[in-house]
Formats: structure tokens, C-alpha cells, sequence
């Protein structure tokens, strides 16, 4: 049993107060990859959420400062990618500002509708997005699933504490 929270002690809204509560929350990672006019775009995620099964939707946050912003700002499709625990380096490459996500040793294919599709992967679906909905300094983009592949191997990346990590038994 937890003690009761000492609601006196409860700090002021601020993103830095936001950043601390998300930090202990454990999310799955996820890559959001997009055809830009310069060539694939894509970034690490840990926002994506289901939003519907009929029809079958998702949403996921991005800010409107990111490089990958300008290309999936016009998307009409984009690809999501569900990450294994074996890679922790693609989410560092596709989390690092200035990283040649798509270079070597990055595995990926021209997917359905001209979306990335990132090899060996958990799962990954190619969703035709229907609304970008303002959310502070992000977007919410909100997308309907056209098709996937849901039958990677392995267990999940997680990320909790600031850092990539993996389930425990």
C-alpha cells in the first residue's frame, strides 16, 4: 500500500515537471516513418496509442520543431513500426537530432503507398492519416490502419527512466 500523497508538496505545472512524471512512465517505442520530398523522414515514438478498432485507428504525438515535422505535415500515408528489444540502436539513430536515420545499418524497403517500412521489426502497419489536431507545441496526428504485419519475434523496447530498456521476468 502506497501513503497517501501529500498534496502540499505537489509541484507547479511545468514541462519540466511533465518530463519528470512521463519518465516513470514505461511506454513502448515505436519509429513513425513518412516519403518526404528529400527522401524518407522518420523519428522514435513513444506516444503511439490505439485509438479505434472499428475503424482500426491510432494516434501519435509529434512536435511541430521536429525535423520530421514538414514531411508528415503533408503525408497522406505513413508507416509505424513497433520496435524489439534488439533495437535499441535504430530508436537511439531514429531519436538523434541530425542522424542519417535511413543510412547504413538501417534496413528498410519502399513499403505500400511509398512508406519506409523498416525491416525486422515486432510489427509494422502503413496507416493513411485522416487528421493532424493541435496540441500545444505538437500534433496529434490521428490514422486509420490500410494494412500491416503483426508476426515479428521477440519482446518489446520500452522506454522508462529516460533510457531504452527491455521487459524483465
Amino acid at each position: 500500500m502506497t501513503a497517501t500523497p501529500d498534496l502540499g508538496l505537489g509541484r507547479l505545472a511545468s514541462p519540466d515537471l511533465l518530463r519528470s512524471v512521463f519518465r516513470r512512465h514505461a511506454a513502448g517505442v515505436a519509429v513513425i516513418t513518412a516519403a518526404g520530398e528529400s527522401g524518407p523522414v522518420g523519428f522514435t515514438a513513444t506516444s503511439l496509442s490505439s485509438v479505434s478498432a472499428e475503424p482500426p485507428m491510432l494516434s501519435f504525438g509529434i512536435g511541430t520543431g521536429a525535423s520530421s515535422w514538414p514531411a508528415v505535415s503533408r503525408a497522406e500515408y505513413v508507416g509505424v513500426h513497433i520496435l524489439g528489444e534488439h533495437q535499441q540502436a535504430l530508436a537511439a539513430t531514429f531519436a538523434r537530432s541530425g542522424a542519417d536515420r535511413f543510412g547504413a545499418p538501417t534496413a528498410w524497403r519502399e513499403g505500400p503507398q511509398g512508406v519506409p517500412v523498416l525491416d525486422d521489426v515486432l510489427a509494422w502497419l502503413v496507416c493513411r492519416v485522416v487528421a493532424r489536431v493541435p496540441a500545444g507545441d505538437h500534433r496529434i496526428v490521428l490514422a486509420e490502419v490500410v494494412l500491416g504485419d503483426p508476426t515479428g519475434t521477440g519482446r518489446p523496447l520500452l522506454y522508462h527512466q529516460g533510457r531504452f530498456t527491455a521487459l524483465r521476468d
